[in-house]
């Protein structure tokens, strides 16, 4: 399987904490990969890192083959990475379908005129002008707007209903759900979910594992934090551990969970070697 994004030697710092420790990581094009660990474990830097949000001590991120160690978040968009946050990020503001919209903004291709001030044209026409778009802006703006209604309809009943709403008005559960919305009108080629359920219930928790799994049967690349471990072993193609930073365990879903260093990580010396199951 070719690596979409590979990781090496990833290291960030604040002051004498090492928050990532020379992380090692690769994702396969299509592949869900997982990152668990305790809290504090540094999966959230990590994120950061490959988002572009912080820059590393030391080590470098490959995307399809290409340096982007250190790019700003921008331009990572624009090449096709998107992610959502541990606590979720909306335009309060907006509507849904608007907060939807902006995920797109990267691949808007027409651009409406800019006038810049024309010597000569009085204000009001110039104002005309600059508010006249040409059919190519129209037209993309009416296929972003099928799109973006087409991924809401994914979020069913919990969206489609409230597609007019203000962000502000809906629930917690909700506003992460326009977070992923947003990210997927990006149409990016790998998808970062940083805990996509954190403060879901029972039900609203198995609702985004179907999400989830319809994005990854349509060969959406996943990186996944999540503290859930029954989704993420339903979910995941291949499961990374951290703790204190570091690597301290990769590979199946099944192994992981059994692996020594991991049980101690979670559940302290005294069940290392047991047979357990590992809250994450």
């Amino acid at each position: 399987m070719p690596s979409l994004l590979e990781v090496g030697g990833l290291t960030r710092r604040f002051g004498g904490l090492t928050a990532v420790d020379a992380v090692d990581l690769r994702v396969g094009e299509g592949e869900l990969v997982s990152v668990i660990g305790p809290n504090g474990a540094g999966k959230t830097t990590l994120f950061n890192l490959v988002t572009g949000l912080d820059q590393p001590d030391a080590g470098r991120v490959l995307f399809e083959g290409d340096d982007i160690t250190a790019w700003p978040a921008q331009k990572l968009a624009q090449r096709g990475l998107a992610r959502t946050f541990q606590h979720g990020r909306v335009f309060a503001n907006l509507t849904v379908l608007d907060n939807v919209l902006v995920g797109a903004h990267t691949r808007l291709r027409a651009v409406k005129p800019r006038m810049g001030g024309v010597p000569g044209l009085p204000a009001l026409a110039e104002l005309a002008l600059a508010l006249v778009q040409p059919p190519s802006v129209r037209r993309e703006e009416e296929r972003l707007r099928a799109e973006a209604l087409a991924i809401v309809a994914l979020f069913g009943e919990r969206l489609l209903p409230r597609i007019d709403h203000p962000a502000h008005s809906l629930s917690y559960a909700n506003r992460r759900r326009v977070e992923i919305a947003r990210a997927l009108a990006l149409k990016p080629r790998l998808l970062l979910l940083d805990e996509p359920t954190a403060g879901m219930n029972e039900s609203e928790t198995a609702e985004m594992l179907e999400i989830i799994r319809t994005l990854k049967a349509r060969g959406q690349t996943i990186l996944l934090i999540e503290h859930k471990l029954d989704l993420v072993m339903q979910l995941s193609d291949r499961m990374v551990v951290l703790d204190d930073g570091r690597k301290i365990a990769e590979g199946l879903p099944d192994a992981v969970r059994n692996d020594p260093a991991v049980i101690e990580a979670y559940l302290g010396h005294r069940q290392v070697g047991e047979r357990v199951a590992v809250v994450a």
